[in-house]
């Protein structure tokens, strides 16, 4: 618990530590917090079950395509492209659940309500299908943001606006999975 908890601090406040380390410190200054969090997140992605998303998969596509960044743009590149490259990680294991029996939804889902209904089954497809677009959009403007705009950009999107949609889009599915399954408003 205490690792999810300074893994997901560190997570966050990702964006505003890279910022604070490119105007302060040299760069090379700020990637061992990247190497710590992807160690923390590799040590909490070997404590999932198999009804969570396997975070390892997303980490080692991180780690292999941070280096390669890092070889072609140099380490700023590099540490401003990790959220491009979560994004990736985690555009590849949803859109990849589209193909497998059960969807990365609808496992989170079945812990909730094992028997779900093929409705529900329906339902938990398509939310994961909302997923992979916000991914790819989310990753497509962190991009964005990392190749052609002012570090202060880079940090607004990342650190703020990204999170919000985020936000954004976990109550909007929160808000229609109500209205869709009204009877679970007595057991929430």
């Amino acid at each position: 618990m205490v690792l999810k908890v300074i893994a997901g601090v560190i997570s966050l406040a990702y964006p505003f530590l890279v910022y604070w380390g490119m105007l302060n410190v040299d760069a090379r200054f700020v990637l061992p917090v990247l190497l710590v969090l992807l160690g923390l997140r590799w040590v909490i992605g070997g404590q999932v079950n198999e009804s969570h998303v396997n975070e390892r998969k997303i980490l080692l596509m991180t780690a292999v395509a941070l280096l390669t960044v890092i070889a072609v743009w140099g380490l700023t590149a590099g540490l401003k492209f990790y959220p491009v490259l979560m994004n990736l990680g985690f555009l590849t294991v949803f859109a990849g659940s589209l193909f497998a029996p059960m969807t990365v939804v609808e496992k989170i889902a079945r812990l909730k309500d094992p028997d779900l209904p093929p409705e529900g089954v329906i339902y938990t497809r398509k939310v994961t299908q909302v997923w992979c677009a916000f991914f790819l959009i989310n990753g497509s403007l962190a991009a964005g943001t990392a190749l052609y705009a002012s570090d202060e950009v880079w940090l607004l999107y990342n650190g703020f606006i990204a999170y919000i949609l985020i936000a954004a889009l976990a109550a909007g599915e929160w808000l229609v999975r109500r209205k869709v399954k009204p009877e679970e408003h007595g057991r929430s």
